[in-house]
């Protein structure tokens, strides 16, 4: 065994203990909710973008996608437009180091104001960006997004627009079929079922209805009929703890699946 893949299974071990370490989790969770009342994630850019991430989920993202490699990556809920100039960099970055030149990225937002719509064509990175406005719920949307999906071999999926239960049920439905073996389906803000509720709310989304619900019965259905992916295959996906266990800090607990 050579150094690095020494220090990696050291490093698998030591993620595993974090993981499994209650006193850890405990402070991390006290840590983001005291963090969301500052609204701590809107306060980060990635290339001169609001992201409204969790550094943490920015990092792992990264090593995801370093992994599987994508040639499209398909993301609900487009907002500012910075997680799609972040992914389209790091696609731009993996290109440079021999991946898929053409990689690209596909945003679908129900409403793509037109301030951050220039600002995203403005930028640098467009070049790997399409985006299409609509729900990404219905089927028009759906099926263009199936279509421009066509001759992609690697698809990676995150969902990150409206987070109630059955918004996110009907996306998991339409979207993780595209994905990918081996490759993912992000399911960001199953945090929202983490956290203490908000009585003074405005948002349609909280405890028991919310991405992390969504994500569990999707799973069950899984279990209880078979569902064809795009390539005609049995769709099969797993809770990938790995990666909550390392982050610890992540707004996606039981949200990142992978297809197997």
């Amino acid at each position: 065994m050579n150094d690095h893949k020494e220090f990696k299974k050291e490093c698998e071990k030591e993620i595993e203990e974090q993981g499994a370490d209650q006193e850890l989790n405990a402070l991390t969770n006290q840590w983001i909710n005291k963090a969301a009342e500052h609204k701590y994630s809107y306060h980060f850019e990635w290339l001169g973008r609001p992201i409204i991430q969790h550094p943490q989920d920015i990092i792992g993202v990264q090593q995801l996608l370093w992994n599987v490699q994508p040639d499209l990556i398909i993301e609900t809920g487009i907002a500012r437009g910075g997680s799609m100039i972040f992914h389209a960099s790091i696609l731009e970055l993996i290109a440079n180091c021999g991946g898929n030149k053409d990689a690209l990225v596909l945003g679908v937002d129900i409403d793509i104001r037109e301030h951050n719509r220039k600002e995203i064509e403005s930028h640098p990175m467009s070049k790997r960006i399409k985006m299409i406005q609509g729900s990404s719920i219905s089927s028009e949307t759906h099926q263009q997004v199936v279509a421009l999906s066509k001759g992609f071999k690697k698809i990676l999926v995150c969902l990150d627009s409206n987070h109630t239960h059955n918004h996110v049920l009907e996306e998991l439905k339409l979207y993780a079929p595209l994905v990918s073996k081996g490759s993912y389906c992000v399911v960001f803000d199953t945090i929202v079922d983490n956290m203490p509720e908000d009585p003074d709310s405005q948002r349609p989304w909280g405890k028991s209805n919310n991405p992390k619900t969504a994500v569990f019965e999707f799973l069950k259905s899984l279990d209880k009929q078979n569902i064809l992916a795009a390539d005609g295959e049995v769709l099969a996906l797993e809770i990938d703890k790995a990666i909550e266990n390392q982050l610890l800090i992540t707004v996606a607990p039981d949200g990142f699946l992978i297809r197997v």
